[in-house]
């Protein structure tokens, strides 16, 4: 039995260059994708490499100035920190200012007026019935194409499928001066419909109310009539503001863009709104023509009036069977259907590129603001500690660093030579995943994320020492080197799992109970200390166990930092073989 257990030992001995080979491979692939990606170098916080301050001030709607309060700033904040900073790792810092004001410091590097755009968006998304549209240069539309139901769509040009869409291609040419002031008359008989409809009384309503009411709704038609009729929405300056500050009971005009053109429309009260919405996506659509899409899921309640309104809506002609998904004021997209749409799904599709889809995403998916804001002020600031105060950083673990080689140097000797190099390959894994987290999750590293990593020295020198000293241990009690380390490693290994896994423990309870840059903190720790899992089992032990087999080291020389008499180590146990034929037992002197 002794032979096969040897030749396992043997067989497990042979292995270290293999976790050698593999971490060598690990270092050069991620290497390689650093140089690959252009970004060589970590991406910096605001703190040490200076960014974009934009300040938003809090703008309060006629009638509800008391909506600006605290509980609303507080939940403003929250969701722009989600939208910029959504990992909790990009460093960018949003706090309150006063009782009106919200500070986004957004590190360098990041696109100002993307983040402007996703901070300050209220994102109020609305699905709106249209009673009437054409082109802003006063030609009409032509009339949009219809399709199957199930799941809403604006593509150009769909066509029904087993996930059918509705579409709202607008195609064809302006069409004459005439044909515009038709469908202008038609856009005024829609509003009036509108306006009959909404004030229509129940049959137990007295006769005065009801004339008064007719009155004011005709009044209020013949006011939206007018508004249609003058909106240019050619105008940069008509695009952003027509119809953004309507409420949702009330019908307006708004502008909208398709295929280049712009379109304006008149829209009824909203029949849904963007609260409904579950959850939102940007998905690329690969089996069509449709490109990048936003994919939505309504809540129960939100897909039950969904399906309401588009069976409402495909009982009529264009364009009274199409609804507006009115964001922030705008049409962005506005499908026909011809039938009623279930299952509690939608998509918009328009022309979106990537970052247009996911930035709709992202807004759609965090909720909307329960404020609207105006950007105040936007400047540049400079590094708020600047170039000197993180060479002082790099200055302070660099210290560290030395006084850890020096310990290891005097107490260890010999083996620092495996300590050593296990610190150097846990530098490079750090400081290369650090530079490719940044354009990958939008890592930033901050001076608390610096100290974080000098910490990180501590925790991988313990687990050398702990596994060193096992094997002394080990050689204490006689046993020669090889036979030390093996014996060694299953008990240190237990001691660095547990130990690393109460720093990781630690590190991510910080993260998420804590924001900002302490943060920083948290995740460069819990990642470092990871790292020093990795190195220790895959780099660490594996050269212990090839330089064991060294003379240097097998011998014991004074200088290899595991010699047996400075270790005091015990002399080898040897039993002595007894003369044949001898009683067992011990034998009394006097018998003798």
């Amino acid at each position: 039995m002794a032979a096969p257990k040897r030749g396992r030992s043997a067989s497990a001995q042979s292995k270290p260059w293999r976790s050698l080979a593999l971490i060598l491979i690990a270092i050069v692939a991620l290497t390689g994708g650093m140089f690959a990606s252009g970004h060589n170098t970590p991406r910096l916080g605001i703190d040490l490499a200076g960014g974009t301050s934009i300040t938003l001030q809090a703008v309060a709607q006629p009638g509800e100035e008391s909506s600006i309060n605290k509980t609303n700033m507080d939940t403003a904040v929250d969701i722009m920190n989600r939208r910029v900073n959504g990992l909790g790792v990009s460093e960018a810092e949003v706090q309150t200012q006063g009782s009106k004001n919200i500070i986004v410091n957004i590190p360098k590097g990041t696109n100002s007026e993307e983040a402007k755009q996703q901070v300050g968006t209220t994102a109020k998304l609305y699905f709106r019935p249209v009673l009437a549209t054409e082109a802003s240069t006063g030609a009409a539309t032509a009339s949009p194409s219809p399709s199957a139901s199930g799941s809403a769509s604006s593509s150009p040009s769909s066509s029904a499928s087993s996930k059918a869409t509705a579409s709202s291609s607008k195609t064809g040419s302006a069409t004459p001066s005439a044909t515009a002031t038709s469908q202008g008359r038609a856009a005024s008989d829609a509003l009036k419909a509108d306006a009959t409809s909404s004030a229509s009384p129940s049959a137990s309503a007295s006769a005065t109310p009801s004339a008064t009411s007719s009155a004011a709704a005709s009044a209020a038609a013949a006011k939206l009539e007018a508004q249609y009729t003058a909106l240019d929405c050619s105008k940069k300056s008509v695009q952003n503001t027509a119809g953004k500050n309507a409420r949702a009971e009330d019908a307006t005009v708004a502008c909208g863009q398709v295929s280049g053109v712009w379109y304006k429309y008149v829209l009824g009260p909203a029949a849904v709104d963007g609260t409904d919405v579950k959850k939102a996506a940007a998905v690329l659509n690969t089996t069509t023509a449709a490109g990048w899409q936003v994919t939505m899921d309504f809540t129960g309640k939100g897909g039950d009036k969904f399906a309401k309104v588009t069976g409402e809506l495909a009982k009529n002609t264009a364009p009274q069977n199409e609804f507006g998904i009115v964001l922030d004021g705008q049409v962005v997209s506005s499908p026909s259907v011809s039938s009623s749409i279930t299952g509690g799904s939608a998509e918009i599709s328009g022309s979106f590129s990537q970052e247009e889809a996911q930035s709709l995403a992202n807004m759609l998916s965090y909720g909307a603001l329960p404020l609207t804001f105006k950007v105040a002020n936007m400047t540049t600031v400079t590094a708020a500690l600047g170039g000197e105060q993180l060479h002082a950083g790099l200055i302070a673990g660099a210290i560290g660093l030395a006084l850890v080689v020096i310990y290891l140097l005097i107490f260890y000797r010999g083996l620092s030579v495996i300590a050593i190099p296990s610190l150097l390959v846990s530098a490079i894994l750090t400081y290369v995943i650090m530079a490719l987290l940044g354009p990958g999750i939008g890592f930033a590293l901050n001076l608390p994320a610096v100290c974080g990593a000098i910490v990180a020295i501590g925790i991988t020198a313990d687990s050398f020492i702990v596994f060193f000293e096992r094997i002394r241990d080990e050689i204490r009690e006689g046993r020669s080197l090889r036979p030390s380390v093996e014996r060694a490693w299953p008990r240190a290994r237990r001691t660095i799992l547990v130990s690393d896994f109460v720093s990781f423990l630690a590190a991510a309870v910080l993260f998420i109970v804590t924001v900002g840059k302490v943060q920083g903190f948290a995740f460069t720790l819990g990642l470092t200390t990871v790292l020093d899992v990795v190195v220790v089992f895959l780099f660490t032990k594996p050269l212990m166990t090839i330089l064991a087999r060294r003379k240097f080291f097998a011998d014991g020389h004074k200088w290899s930092g595991i010699d047996p008499k400075a270790l005091g180590a015990k002399p080898p146990l040897r039993r002595t073989r007894r003369p044949a034929g001898s009683a067992a037992g011990p034998v009394d002197p006097k018998e003798a």
